[in-house]
């Protein structure tokens, strides 16, 4: 009954074949291979037009080395309070990118279209004293498991677009937000107004697979300077390529985005239903967030699950009892309904 995150999952079976049959035989090294070159081509089909992309390996790396790509001297990017890059990344955007991250507060995750206007405007271009807005990255899917919605990102583009600054999406679980919308990766990319993506794979399914993407690849002309002064770029980087390969074959990430969020479905509709137990607020992605029993939390412990217990929220201090306990679950594509049904039972018992 591993939930403590996608991240503890393996490689999917497809995935690691592919890595296999990519170990025997030669091929230019830094990106320059034929797989490299054909996988550059399908983000160019999956996106609909034409993009630049750049392997990298984590997460962080994509975030902070996109961000980097746009900064000015006294640059200001501005995210939700709780986002993973302001949170979670050891302060890496900063001092990639030489800018400051300022947080936007929001429910659910999601960054208050008012709140970040009323931010953007205490930063204007000749601010030398306290520095100028220069990017906006939100996260989709949220750190609270919820998506933005079209409408939502549309309003979050309108106000990057006039201030002129650019608008980064930290796609980690980008595939699950995707499923969750039901839309094409067009659709909620830069036909919203995004300019550049953190493309995540290793939380689907792949072993090590991030990818930078750019929407207008003339916006990208320093970013293999960037990615080699940062270390990022990898010698055999074929072998990401060959991840990303397999993962878009046959729509495999999709199909293993769906699965994680259909086992997020099966846990909250058990949740639901139990009489001690509640989901803490609505997600439409891969994680779930409860208030359950703390008794229940330690039978589940005791049973071998793994899941976090989770800061309750500074705005809603009564979410949580003092008999309860806030904990994050997260599915992935290796979750199967044993691990769910396992894990209701020890709420039901």
């Amino acid at each position: 009954m591993y939930f403590a995150s996608d991240n503890w999952a393996g490689a999917h079976r497809s995935i690691a074949e592919r890595l296999f049959r990519e170990s025997d035989g030669f091929a230019a090294a830094y990106g320059a291979s034929a797989l490299d070159r054909h996988v550059e081509r399908r983000f160019a089909e999956v996106f609909e037009r034409e993009v630049t992309v750049l392997f990298v390996g984590t997460g962080t790396a994509a975030n902070s080395l996109s961000l980097a790509s746009v900064q000015r001297p006294g640059g200001i990017t501005f995210c939700h309070s709780e986002a993973h890059v302001i949170a979670d990344e050891c302060g890496a955007p900063d001092f990639f990118s030489g800018a400051r991250l300022l947080g936007v507060p929001g429910a659910e995750g999601k960054i208050d279209p008012e709140k970040l206007r009323v931010k953007i405007t205490a930063f204007p271009q000749t601010a030398v004293q306290h520095g100028r807005a220069t990017a906006v990255t939100i996260t989709q899917a949220t750190e609270a498991g919820t998506v933005y919605t079209l409408a939502e990102i549309d309003k979050i583009a309108a106000i990057a677009q006039k201030d002129k600054l650019s608008l980064h999406m930290d796609g980690a679980r980008f595939a699950n937000a995707l499923v969750s919308l039901g839309v094409s990766p067009a659709e909620m990319t830069w036909k919203r107004g995004i300019d550049m993506l953190s493309f995540g794979g290793t939380k689907n399914g792949c072993w090590c697979a991030e990818a930078i993407v750019f929407f207008n690849p003339a916006q990208a002309n320093e970013m293999p300077f960037i990615r080699k002064r940062a270390a990022q770029l990898f010698s055999k980087s074929r072998f990401i390529a060959a991840q990303f390969e397999a993962y878009f074959e046959n729509d495999l990430w999709l199909d293993l985005a769906r699965h994680a969020n259909g086992m997020s479905d099966r846990l909250r509709a058990g949740i639901i239903a139990s009489n001690a137990s509640r989901l803490a607020w609505p997600t439409s992605a891969n994680e779930v967030f409860a208030v359950i029993p703390k008794r229940a939390a330690k039978t589940a412990v005791e049973r071998g699950a793994k899941f976090y217990e989770w800061p309750v929220p500074p705005a809603t201090p009564e979410l949580v009892g003092p008999s309860e306990t806030l904990i994050r679950l997260v599915t992935s594509f290796a979750t199967d309904d044993a691990d769910v049904d396992g894990f209701l039972d020890c709420l039901a018992s």
